[in-house]
């Protein structure tokens, strides 16, 4: 009796196991059900038998594949999704509308204008096309930085779902460890529970394992604990507006026992982890090449332009600020170059040639040093113009009605750091920036600073997985050269020395190399330097960090007297060979806009930006590059998610496979415990007879 009443509850156990898969066929995460039955001995003889546990048909090989691919894919997902509206921003790079394909119109506008250097129209457009590039240029940078703010508050979003689900799961493991202590059945806080431990996979790569007193514990991919001990506590605070150099928080993990570490040192693939790399690498990248781009064709541009002048030439010019003094900055040229007065007609009224050796120069035959730059010069303008520094900005103004020109000497031309003297202090720039636009500056070892000692700056190093190493704070030194203030910054115990080294390069840009490999990356978290008297910071004077090199994007505009004023397009070329009483520029005279139209082809010294390692190279070449690397990266990206999801889909399907509920199985096995209910109740009949029989017999 005993043992056919065993077999019955048993039976009816396994039908109600079988009973709740059946209903729950269709239901999306459903892990089907095990009951598992074992035998009761009692002295050793056979007693009937029971339900030990019922499980869920989980296999935690199949499981741990299904997890770490739904990570990786989220994690591939997210970085195409926002990486393709980085490429999108660019536009076709085989169509007319592309920001690529501005470019090119940009100097075949230029190339019209040296067919008829007098037509207005085609002035106007030359500048419409060059101003529309420009204004592209800034708008696809902001548009990175905005994918950039997204992917930051995608992170937050994340990190805050991440926390619920692991308190969801911390609570699902009390009631599970309460069933498991009284042999209840835990089937259902169980499949609740693995459908929250899916969903947390997709934002972290995790490692899942069965604890003996029920319930799962939840580790990181390399180890941190984040349930099963109480719940892990994530926290993430926004940066902000990101714009230039912000530099973003640190995603903080708190484990049950109170440690509190990097989550980005934690986990490997997951879609937070994705969303990093694309915010923190790839769209930096990006807005680096489209800077460093930019700023040549910029460069290349304002080149060909302080080579030329307008007609009349223009009563005054006024560079840009070179982030030095004036003796710094006219210091270490060499060559020939001219300051020419000319009147309305174009006839030279006075001239200053200016010879050039490194340290010391002459003006017209008179001795002069960089101290004594501007005095002897205007001494030798004899009034016709005169020269003055100011905040920066090297300004030549000529006298009454007359015009000012600057021209190379075509067999020695003046030269600092790959720039002609007008070039270099941008006197008759086309292309004006709020910031300075190429590093290259010219400054050496013994150049004065003229930053103030006790200014600081911070910078921040983060390793490969983007966790933060160190922030350290650097004083400016209390010597004032460029030298000394290197000297400081890579000093081991109050500069960068423990990660890294500056490098001063023979053309004056400072460049940072990092110890170790993978290297660590260097940003600025703050700079509160200031220079005399140009007001720069340390920071945009050597393009420290790459979120003000690629910040450069956004700050090109054209001149604004150009842009009201097409006639002040420089388009000629001054004779400096002209005999006295004949003009010195034409009207008609398109040389300076050939030179304009040829900017592009022009071979250049790129700096690394993004991943590439820079060289000489053309504007046009470099345009096609980046064109070709952009596309490329959203392709691969595309493909990496394609990739991604197929092994997920593969992995989740053979999981479900082995632990969803087949019907045919299920209705084998109602058939085979309804004939064992039967049995066991035909043998209670059995046995009721016998006792009804013997009690009848007595």
């Amino acid at each position: 009796m005993n043992t056919a009443s065993s077999g019955l509850a048993a039976a009816q156990t396994q039908l109600k196991v079988v009973s709740d898969n059946v209903s729950n066929v269709n239901t999306p995460g459903y892990v089907r059900k095990i009951a598992e039955q074992r035998t009761l001995t009692s002295l050793g003889m056979g007693a009937g038998v029971e339900v030990a546990r019922i499980r869920l048909a989980t296999d935690r090989f199949l499981q741990a594949a299904s997890l770490n691919a739904g990570a990786e894919s989220a994690r591939m997902g997210a970085r195409h999704e926002l990486y393709d509206r980085i490429q999108s921003q660019f536009g076709d790079p085989g169509g007319d509308a592309g920001f690529f394909s501005q470019i090119d119109k940009v100097f075949a506008a230029f190339a019209a204008n040296a067919e008829d250097p007098t037509s207005s129209p085609r002035r106007q457009d030359a500048l419409f096309r060059t101003q529309a590039a420009f204004d592209e240029s800034g708008r696809i940078a902001q548009q990175i930085q905005a994918v950039r703010e997204d992917a930051d508050s995608r992170i937050q979003s994340a990190v805050e779902r991440a926390n619920g689900l692991l308190g969801q799961i911390e609570g699902l493991n009390l009631e599970i460890a309460r069933a498991t202590a009284v042999d209840g059945d835990a089937s259902g806080a169980e499949t609740a529970q693995s459908a929250l431990i899916g969903q947390l996979a997709t934002l972290m790569d995790i490692r899942v394992s069965v604890r003996p007193v029920g319930g799962v514990s939840i580790r990181t991919g390399t180890g941190t604990l984040l349930a099963g001990q109480g719940a892990a506590t994530l926290e993430y605070n926004r940066a902000g507006t990101v714009t230039g150099e912000t530099a973003f928080n640190e995603i903080w993990v708190t484990e049950p026992g109170g440690q509190k570490r990097s989550l980005l040192d934690s986990i490997t693939s997951g879609e937070i982890k994705g969303l990093v790399e694309l915010r923190d690498v790839e769209a930096p990248a990006a807005a680096e090449r489209l800077a460093e781009l930019v700023a040549h064709m910029a460069d290349e541009l304002n080149r060909a332009h302080n080579a030329n002048s307008a007609v009349p030439a223009p009563t005054s010019l006024t560079g840009r600020n070179v982030g030095q003094s004036i003796e710094s900055a006219v210091a270490g040229f060499s060559g020939q170059t001219t300051v020419a007065v000319t009147n309305a007609s174009g006839v030279i009224q006075a001239r200053a040639d200016i010879v050039f050796f490194g340290a010391s120069m002459t003006i017209n035959g008179a001795a002069a040093v960089p101290a004594t730059f501007l005095s002897v010069l205007n001494t030798q303008l004899g009034g016709a113009a005169t020269a003055s520094f100011v905040d920066g900005r090297l300004t030549l103004a000529a006298t009454g009605a007359n015009g000012v020109a600057v021209a190379d000497d075509a067999a020695a031309p003046s030269d600092k750091a790959g720039r002609g003297f007008s070039h270099y202090f941008g006197l008759n720039d086309l292309i004006s920036t709020d910031r300075p636009a190429f590093y290259d500056n010219g400054l050496s070892p013994a150049s004065p600073h003229g930053f103030t000692p006790g200014e600081t700056l911070t910078l921040r190093f983060t390793g490969q997985s983007g966790s933060r190493l160190r922030d350290l704070q650097v004083a400016v030194p209390a010597g004032g050269t460029v030298g000394d203030l290197v000297t400081a910054l890579n000093d081991t115990a109050t500069g960068v020395g423990r990660f890294g080294t500056f490098a001063l390069a023979a053309n004056g840009s400072l460049s940072f190399t990092g110890y170790g490999n993978p290297e660590p990356t260097l940003s600025v978290l703050e700079d509160r330097t200031t220079q005399v008297p140009s007001g720069v910071s340390v920071t945009e004077l050597f393009g420290i960090g790459d979120g003000v090199r690629a910040s450069r994007a956004d700050g090109f505009s054209l001149r604004v007297d150009i842009r009201q004023s097409p006639s002040k397009l420089a388009l000629a070329r001054l004779n400096l060979s002209a005999a006295a009483g004949t003009p010195a520029l034409s009207v008609g005279d398109g040389r300076g806009a050939l030179a304009l139209a040829d900017a592009g082809e022009r071979a250049t010294n790129f700096q690394p930006a993004g991943g590439s390692s820079g060289g000489s190279t053309s504007v046009s070449r470099y345009a096609a590059e980046l064109s070709g690397e952009i596309g490329g990266k959203a392709a691969a990206a595309k493909t990496r998610m394609a990739t991604a999801g197929a092994l997920y889909t593969e992995a989740a399907a053979r999981q479900t496979a082995h632990e969803g509920v087949n019907l045919d199985e299920e209705l084998v096995l109602m058939t085979t415990y309804q004939q064992a209910f039967n049995a066991s109740a035909r043998l209670i009949q059995a046995a009721k007879d016998m006792y009804d029989t013997l009690m009848g017999m007595i």
